[in-house]
């Protein structure tokens, strides 16, 4: 029987996923098809106690989720909000929020709390990280700045960017894009994009229609895949697998696999039997791998 793609490939452990901002309320984590399937960890962190409890209700053999605050670690203020969603360390940007149909409602501050953060740098039983997922509500950019050296070894971010400043003092794209371009990483698809009524027009009596203006993204940057020859074997492989069961993105996938058999860490059938498992032709500097 012939060996599959990842049979070839042979990686040391179970792809590492580590999330932090891990409150469910977005729905399913980009990872979930991973982690439905036993391919990856889920290591997790919620500092709201109810978004916590549904996590740790939730969880499988290959989640673990911890209430720290990731960040720089020093002491903030919590505003949690109407909307749980906008809760953050940062402070609601009224007059930006009222410019957004119904976002000054979102943003309203309920309550207030001390909340001390932790460095990613300072967590000490974090153990391999490859892909971060952070949705932090504007505050991803200090986590980045204090976790260089974790960061060094993950091959994929899966960030929430900020187009338009809903929080005062918000760092935006371009900010957090030159951070994470710093450390290596360059950006590689937008997973989701969302766009906003510009308040207060209603056109056709509709509120959330008929409207262009983008406030956020979620980015997906991986580590620059122009310099592949510097990143581990391992890296490699949990890169490729990313690429494939995370961004269904099969060329990232094939250049790591490519990576790999240059270097001699696995078996040259590996794109052949990648091209057979998603049913489709790759050519290789002009060489063929037929379905």
């Amino acid at each position: 029987m012939a060996r599959t793609w990842t049979d070839l490939l042979s990686p040391e452990r179970l792809t590492a996923v580590v999330d932090i901002g891990a409150n469910p309320i977005d729905g399913d984590p980009p990872y979930v098809d991973m982690l439905r399937a036993g391919l990856c960890t889920v290591t997790g962190f919620e500092p709201q106690p109810e978004a916590l409890q549904l996590l740790l209700d939730a969880a499988g053999p290959n989640e673990r989720y911890l209430p720290h605050a990731v960040g720089d670690g020093g002491e903030h203020e919590l505003r949690v909000t109407w909307m749980n969603g906008m809760t953050s360390l940062l402070e609601p940007d009224v007059a930006r929020l009222s410019t957004l149909n119904e976002f000054a409602r979102y943003g309203e501050v309920l309550s207030r709390t001390s909340l001390a953060t932790t460095r990613l740098d300072d967590i000490t039983d974090l153990g391999p990280m490859d892909l971060l997922k952070i949705d932090v509500q504007g505050s991803e950019l200090p986590v980045f700045q204090n976790g260089r050296t974790t960061l060094a070894g993950a091959v994929a971010v899966h960030t929430e960017m900020s187009f338009a400043p809903l929080y005062e003092g918000q760092p935006l794209f371009g900010e957090v894009d030159a951070e994470l371009r710093a450390q290596g990483f360059v950006l590689h698809t937008f997973a989701t994009l969302k766009k906003w009524p510009i308040a207060p027009a209603v056109i056709d009596g509709y509120i959330f229609t008929n409207h262009q203006q983008v406030i956020e993204a979620d980015v997906a940057y991986v580590k620059d895949f122009g310099r592949l020859e510097e990143l581990t074997a391992e890296q490699l492989k949990h890169l490729a697998l990313l690429a494939h069961h995370v961004y269904a993105s099969p060329d990232l996938a094939v250049r790591c696999l490519a990576q790999l058999v240059a270097d001699g860490a696995v078996d040259d059938a590996v794109v052949p039997a990648y091209a057979e498992a998603i049913g489709r032709s790759v050519t290789l500097d002009g060489v063929r791998s037929d379905r």
